[in-house]
């Protein structure tokens, strides 16, 4: 028994182990570069996944047009921070925008149709066919990136790598605020206790007088605001474009899946592994890097069916 604890780590621990140093022996600098881009990257997909693991591994509700959340969060603010100059209120319009269009979804779609995990996935799919090709009718096939603030712009000196890109150490900075609040949110408020209270028995938390309905639209309008100010944070460190939400999508179901559902801790891990391992896989071994984001799922599954940080159901 303690042999089998030990061994999903003794698998994927040594042969990382043995990796770090020789990645560090043969050229440091592309190692810790390497490393500092994986926390980029895994903290635009911890953005995206903290609010697919409310509404998917929390609410137990199948939204794939999640993605899509994401993509016209990210157009609309790249509209508004275009007409007004300023990013800050291009993060607010895409985390209004997709939290309003979220709220609609939560109403219209997915109240009518708890348990139904079938018609909520074929609905959602349809879905986010239809809001793809709404934001390619309105805004093209084109590439588009927004300008950062001037007071992250620019590169800051750091040990090891020399100089890197400021804006990418306010996206993991920031992933880590939001995360932290997201916990306090779910853990250590009332708003939370309600939220989790109304998943485990919801006809126990109707009967003591709260309106289930209105805290599941709150908490589906945060994941999918989440969605959408993640659209214009990784539209600034990398672009928008179409084909951006089927990306997100399936990052979100890797790391909510690598993770354990419902947990934000256990997305938070579940994007850095992934983040990673997607970066690292670039750097070293171009051609199998889809590979190892597969493996690390494949290892998680085989040993924790529910996720690194799933809880018992």
């Amino acid at each position: 028994m303690s042999f089998r604890r030990w061994l999903p780590w003794i698998l994927f621990g040594v042969p990382v182990a043995v990796f770090v140093v020789w990645a560090i022996w043969d050229n440091y600098t592309l190692f810790f570069k390497t490393f500092l881009n994986g926390l980029t990257l895994a903290s635009l997909y911890f953005l995206v996944a903290s609010g697919f693991t409310l509404v998917f591994g929390l609410m137990r509700n199948v939204n794939l047009a999640h993605g899509s959340l994401y993509l016209i969060g990210a157009y609309i603010g790249w509209y508004v921070g275009e007409h007004t100059g300023s990013w800050v209120l291009a993060v607010v319009a895409g985390f209004l925008a997709a939290a309003v269009l979220g709220l609609l979804m939560q109403v219209l779609v997915f109240r009518h149709m708890q348990g139904q995990d079938l018609r909520q996935t074929l609905v959602t799919i349809g879905l986010s066919i239809v809001l793809a090709d709404i934001a390619l009718w309105i805004w093209g096939a084109e590439i588009y990136t927004f300008d950062p603030p001037s007071w992250i712009y620019g590169s800051t000196t750091l040990p090891l790598v020399n100089k890197f890109p400021t804006y990418r150490i306010f996206v993991f900075v920031a992933s880590v605020v939001i995360g932290v609040g997201l916990w306090l949110l779910l853990a250590r408020t009332r708003v939370g206790m309600m939220i989790r209270a109304g998943v485990d028995d919801r006809g126990m938390l109707a009967a003591s007088g709260v309106n289930v309905q209105r805290v599941f639209a709150l908490t589906f309008a945060i994941g999918a605001g989440l969605a959408g100010l993640a659209g214009v944070v990784g539209g600034t460190a990398l672009s928008v474009s179409p084909g951006e939400d089927t990306r997100y999508l399936l990052a979100s179901l890797v790391v909510v899946i690598v993770g354990g559902m419902g947990s934000v801790v256990g997305a938070a891990i579940g994007a850095m592994l992934i983040g990673l391992a997607e970066q690292f896989g670039l750097a070293y071994a171009p051609t199998y890097s889809v590979v190892f984001t597969f493996v690390i799922m494949v290892i998680a599954l085989a040993f924790k069916p529910r996720g690194l940080m799933g809880r018992n159901t």
